[in-house]
């Protein structure tokens, strides 16, 4: 099995990985300089630069404009109805119950108790779900794969699947849309486009991104011939549904058809056809909503994690599911073998990463995931410590997020770091990857540094 033992030691600070030749990680000075020529002589990317101080997060107020007006007397009706339309049946139950002397004896007694029942609902299915509890902004931080995401300058990254251009989401809730062949950067902002969890741009297409907002999923058309820099928010669709949001996670099918989203509140996986605006809900009693989605490259299966220790895997042809339960924790993160055939995953509060292999049903058993009975340990990444130059640095620990080339030759590893901790790095583990004919993981030559605050794709 392998482990971060056999790694060699991390570079010393004040360096970066440059890129890979010949099997080996080469590093360099993080200079400006150094940028510039391996950008001029390696890559065909456009070079970026964020000034985190430019950066600045919206205000978030949660109360309503009401204090702005001058007040005057309602009747207890009115009030309950607007009650109701702000907060629900709670909302108003409570309007009726503090209404003394305005409503009959009898409706106020009934209205107490119907809040008396529904408060201890809500805690019960809290005390189930403790993720409930939290606000829309944590929610987003608890469950993203994006390290530090609340302060995070780069929230948010997605390579294009074809061409050389990519989006990043800033802390701002901007989008900003690099490409190798423009010097044109679109920046994409709407009024809707509020904490921002996740991109993805749509397969066998150059202008469609989806991006994962607090209270819906839009859809930016962003013409690449165009040299506009601030496309019109009449270039996103908007879609949304009762009850699915925050939007944590979105993915789109490998030929782009259909595009999936999950909110950590809600149970149901949505399934949009976005020439329609229309979606069916997938959902599956337990688990407290979906946190996390990864359609497998073949589009013959689709992973979604959940806040509670289980997560499930669907086949998308009949869209039954099956179901893994995790003894500690729930799933972090996975990702999938180019071919399909196995999925990689990590749980919460353990330092390994497991393995599960599904077979080629061949379409003999039609509705049938085909997954093996229980997961084997493929790699330790328990904290290791090096000794360098500089003194003693640990490295692993429990996993952010992970991604697997789409050659199958090269696992990408992200760990969560103590950005409190001096001795520890926030690092990227590089593994060596066979899946045929046997699986192999295997140590890169080296482990790339990198900034405390990091989100990354392949």
């Amino acid at each position: 099995m392998c482990s971060l033992s056999l790694f060699p030691p991390p570079p010393p600070n004040g360096h970066l990985t440059l890129r890979e030749v010949n099997n080996e990680l080469v590093f360099g000075p993080m200079c400006d300089n150094c940028l510039s020529t391996l950008h001029s002589q390696d890559l065909s990317l456009p070079s970026v630069f964020i000034a985190q101080e430019t950066l600045k997060m919206h205000s978030r107020l949660e109360h309503s404009a009401k204090t702005a007006f001058i007040h005057h007397e309602e009747t207890v009706w009115k009030r309950s109805i607007n009650a109701w339309r702000n907060s629900g049946l709670s909302g108003l139950f409570d309007e009726i119950a503090n209404s003394d002397g305005e409503v009959p004896k009898l409706l106020q007694a009934a209205s107490c108790f119907f809040l008396a029942v529904f408060r201890w609902v809500s805690s019960l299915h809290g005390s189930l779900y403790p993720h409930l509890t939290l606000s829309s902004e944590d929610m987003l931080a608890e469950f993203s794969q994006a390290t530090d995401w609340a302060r995070c300058p780069l929230r948010a990254f997605a390579w294009h699947p074809h061409t050389s251009k990519f989006a990043v989401a800033l802390l701002d809730d901007s989008i900003k849309v690099y490409n190798a062949k423009s010097e044109t950067v679109p920046i994409l902002k709407h009024r809707l486009q509020k904490s921002v969890a996740m991109l993805a741009w749509k397969p066998l297409c150059a202008s469609v991104l989806a991006v994962a907002c607090q209270s819906c999923v839009l859809i930016w058309h962003v013409d690449p011939t165009s040299l506009s820099t601030r496309p019109s928010s009449g270039c996103a669709q908007v879609l949304t549904h009762p009850g699915h949001s925050p939007v944590s996670c979105v993915a789109w099918s490998p030929i782009g058809g259909m595009l999936l989203s999950a909110s950590p509140v809600d149970t149901s996986m949505l399934v949009w056809d976005v020439s329609t605006e229309n979606c069916i809900p997938l959902q599956r009693v337990g688990g407290g909503g979906v946190t996390f989605l990864s359609w497998s490259p073949d589009g013959s299966k689709v992973v979604a994690a959940t806040p509670s220790p289980v997560f499930r895997v669907w086949e998308t042809c009949m869209w039954t599911c099956e179901r893994w339960p995790t003894l500690k924790g729930r799933c972090q993160t996975a990702c999938w073998s180019p071919d399909g055939s196995r999925l990689l995953f990590t749980v919460e509060g353990e330092s390994v990463i497991y393995s599960l292999q599904f077979s080629d049903t061949g379409g003999e058993l039609l509705g049938q995931v085909g997954g093996s009975k229980t997961a084997s340990v493929v790699a330790d990444v328990s904290e290791t410590t090096f000794e360098t130059a500089e003194g003693e640095v640990r490295v692993g620990g429990e996993v952010q997020s992970m991604a697997w080339d789409p050659t199958g030759e090269r696992l990408a590893v992200l760990f969560k770091g103590e950005s409190e901790n001096p001795a520890t790095r926030t690092l990227i583990a590089v593994f060596k990857t066979n899946n045929s004919p046997v699986f192999q993981l295997l140590p890169c030559v080296g482990v790339m540094a990198k900034s405390p605050t990091f989100h990354f794709t392949l």
